[in-house]
């Protein structure tokens, strides 16, 4: 008890000295925040980035080749996956954007939404080297799933990367219809350069 006394006002005689901080740690810690609050496009991420977690891709892990998809129970999914913050919906239906009663708020109570916004959480925006969301399947971090990309060429890496550096405009949501110059105006298809 005599010890804890002592230690107590010991830290109480550094503080009256102007030392406050007997450790010199700085008096408060805080991360980075994005301070641009741009949103990645919904747009996108519904036609090109959730398809991917669909596909069986091949999974390199420690020398031995399978298949799996990101989405699959031992990976990501919502309710059984091991995998980590990134968590989705296998079943995740598509959301017409077209429907007047697909309202922002209708949109975000959606299972695709919530694989969006899983997504969205994985990236930094505009950063794609920095995103877990790529970086984990390129296995330039831990991926506890193995290599799923091999390199930037992967057409399903490129897509990624796109989206990830690809922001809405400044003040705009992700329902923003500038996602749509994402897509390929005469077919539809995702672009990813």
């Amino acid at each position: 008890m005599k010890k804890r006394v002592a230690a107590i006002a010991s830290a109480a005689l550094l503080a009256s000295c102007g030392g406050g901080n007997p450790l010199s740690n700085p008096d408060s810690i805080a991360n980075p925040g994005q301070t641009s609050g741009q949103k990645l496009s919904f747009i996108y991420f519904q036609k090109c980035i959730n398809p991917i977690y669909l596909l069986q891709l091949q999974v390199n892990q420690n020398g031995v080749v399978t298949t799996n998809t990101c989405a699959s129970g031992g990976c990501h999914d919502t309710n059984t996956g091991t995998g980590g913050a990134l968590r989705l919906v296998q079943a995740a239906a598509d959301v017409d954007l077209s429907d007047p009663a697909n309202t922002p708020d209708a949109v975000r109570a959606t299972d695709m939404y919530r694989n969006f916004y899983s997504s969205q959480g994985a990236t930094v925006i505009g950063a794609p080297a920095e995103s877990r969301l790529l970086a984990k399947p390129l296995l330039t971090v831990l991926h506890g799933g193995g290599q799923i990309f091999f390199d930037l060429n992967d057409v399903n890496a490129k897509r990624i990367a796109y989206w990830i550096s690809r922001p809405m405009p400044q003040g705009q949501d992700e329902f923003s219809i500038a996602g749509n110059s994402m897509l390929d105006p005469a077919t539809g298809a995702c672009l990813d350069q």
